[in-house]
């Protein structure tokens, strides 16, 4: 198991390094291009059966017990250790983090990814490196190695997004990297106080000391300082800014990975560090932290419903962004009630945010290779972009995304909202209960707008007249040709632009099913069998939490 761990981290480092090199020969395929993308493939699949082994591997029976250590002192000078380890809390976010990028690698073996310069061997380098960050990011439990865990995934995503972006990418990637990069140098510093007032850099014997060894400033120093750098990555209002204009600006694969894994590194920090080592320091900053979460559940619902207007301009890839801000809002409540059940309810809702929103943004980004454009106002016209009539299969999965993204009971989506929500109802002794309940109140709104929006763009989307789509002639080997270069794309995004009617899209291809089904299968499976999910995570958040009852 300690093998197969370090194995799972090592892999995409190795791999990363291997992937600027040519091709062994009987592996090079058609063009070197293809090679390498072959490789990507290869290598986060080996990923994913490694992380998919730990997981049988791994003792159910007592899943808030650390396992699969590996302990190793790095620089004594300093007491920091190359210590990994698995619990209930890791192990389904390593699994998410491998399955997704398999999935986008093999989404862009059969959909390269086209951009300024681009260059196969650079994506699949960018890649592997940001998975090896995000995979070590979970498997960590020293706080210095989590800090370099954590910086490692920037500049990957800094040069998917400027190299392989959509308009003003240089402006969004230089935005992304500096608010995360100075949310970070905050972040080191109270990592530096909790683990010199704590006299450990590991988190296991912080997380058992449960900051008895810390003075009420040290802790109150430490929360804020972590939680500001957390905070940027999840992202919370009003640190939040950078994600919608990252997201808008993303290749389909970038922002995947960015919502379905990234974001998750800064609410499972909450979880993993400060609730454990500095329980008295989150307990003075857990309101600030709940009315911040509900702002964010409420500014996100209203600018989506402002983007899904008609005759605003809105973007789909901007509105699921902003989505995002509200979905993670109802994380971070759940961690501000320092409950079992709010905490529980957040780690639900991480999985489920994976995989719904790492769904909705391969739909959004196969409808833009479609269509040549994520406009609302372009796609649906005055009518609706009918995709229901149009490509039924496609348009049925992306109301099923919308649907499940709302939170409806029977999918993933809903158990992680609804626990979270139960969490501030109940908030934990010593928090103001009043306070709570009026978050509890602002949350179960902001769940009600939530469909309001998502409902909005199911209907201009999803719905309309198919005759307000006449199909251009087709089934030439002329048309055949443009649209395989993609100018079929490109022209149909003008004639929408234009109100004229639009050429026929294609409907679910071979591998965008075998990409998006494992998303979909896993969004119903969590939803009918939550029990999967919370079975693994009780009881390391009940380790976490000794002194909480609820």
């Amino acid at each position: 198991m300690q093998l197969i761990l370090v194995a799972v981290v090592v892999l995409p480092l190795l791999g990363a390094a291997a992937a600027p090199l040519p091709a062994p020969p009987g592996l090079r395929g058609r063009d070197p291009e293809q090679a390498v993308l072959r490789h990507g493939v290869t290598v986060t699949g080996l990923v994913l059966l490694g992380t998919l082994a730990l997981a049988f591997g791994f003792d159910h029976s007592r899943p808030g017990t650390m396992q699969a250590q590996t302990d190793i002192s790095w620089i004594p000078a300093l007491d920091v250790r190359l210590h990994f380890g698995v619990d209930g809390i890791s192990l389904p976010l390593l699994v998410l983090t491998a399955l997704l990028t398999f999935l986008c690698a093999l989404y862009s073996y059969f959909s390269p990814p086209e951009g300024h310069g681009t260059s196969a061997r650079a994506f699949v380098t960018l890649i592997l490196l940001l998975e090896a960050g995000t995979l070590a990011t979970f498997a960590v439990l020293d706080l210095m190695l989590f800090f370099l865990a954590f910086e490692m995934v920037l500049i990957p995503m800094y040069f998917l997004i400027n190299r392989w972006g959509g308009e003003q990418r240089g402006p969004a990637a230089w935005k992304f990297i500096l608010y995360t990069l100075l949310g970070s140098v905050v972040m080191l510093i109270g990592l530096l106080v909790l683990g010199l007032a704590g006299g450990t850099f590991d988190m296991v014997a912080l997380a058992t000391d449960n900051g008895a060894s810390l003075g009420h400033s040290a802790q109150l120093v430490a929360v804020l300082a972590i939680g500001i750098g957390l905070a940027v990555k999840t992202p919370m209002w009003p640190l939040h800014s950078w994600l919608p204009d990252a997201h808008t600006a993303a290749p389909t694969t970038g922002s995947v990975l960015l919502a379905g894994v990234l974001l998750k590194m800064g609410t499972y920090g909450f979880v993993r560090i400060l609730l454990p080592a500095a329980p008295e320091g989150m307990e003075t900053f857990a309101p600030y932290l709940g009315a911040f979460a509900v702002v964010g559940i409420l500014y996100g619902s209203f600018a989506c419903l402002a983007l899904a207007a008609r005759g605003q301009g809105g973007d789909l890839k901007r509105l699921i962004a902003y989505s995002s801000v509200g979905h993670m809002g109802f994380v971070l409540l759940g961690i501000a009630t320092m409950t079992h059940t709010g905490v529980n309810g957040a780690l639900f809702a991480n999985i489920a945010h994976g995989l719904i929103t790492g769904l909705l943004f391969f739909l959004v980004g196969a409808l833009k290779e479609r269509t040549g454009t994520t406009s609302l106002d372009a796609l649906a016209g005055e009518t609706g972009a009918a995709l229901y009539g149009r490509t039924p299969r496609f348009g049925g999965l992306l109301a099923f995304a919308a649907v499940a993204s709302l939170g409806l009971p029977g999918l993933a989506g809903f158990w992680g909202e609804m626990l979270a929500l139960l969490g501030s109802f109940h908030p934990a002794d010593g928090l103001s209960r009043p306070a709570f309940l009026v978050f509890t109140a602002l949350g179960g709104l902001g769940t009600l707008l939530t469909a309001a929006y998502l409902l909005v763009v199911v209907r201009r989307v999803c719905m309309g007249d198919p005759a307000a789509h006449e199909n251009l002639p087709a089934g030439s080997e002329e048309t055949l040709a443009a649209e395989q270069a993609g100018e079929a794309a490109l022209e149909s995004a003008v004639r929408a632009e234009r109100g004229e009617p639009v050429a026929a899209l294609p409907d679910i291809r071979a591998h965008e099913f075998a990409a998006w089904a494992p998303l979909a299968v896993l969004t119903v499976v969590g939803g009918l069998w939550p029990a999967a999910l919370l079975g693994l995570t009780d009881p390391a958040v009940q380790n976490l939490l000794p002194g909480v009852t609820r």
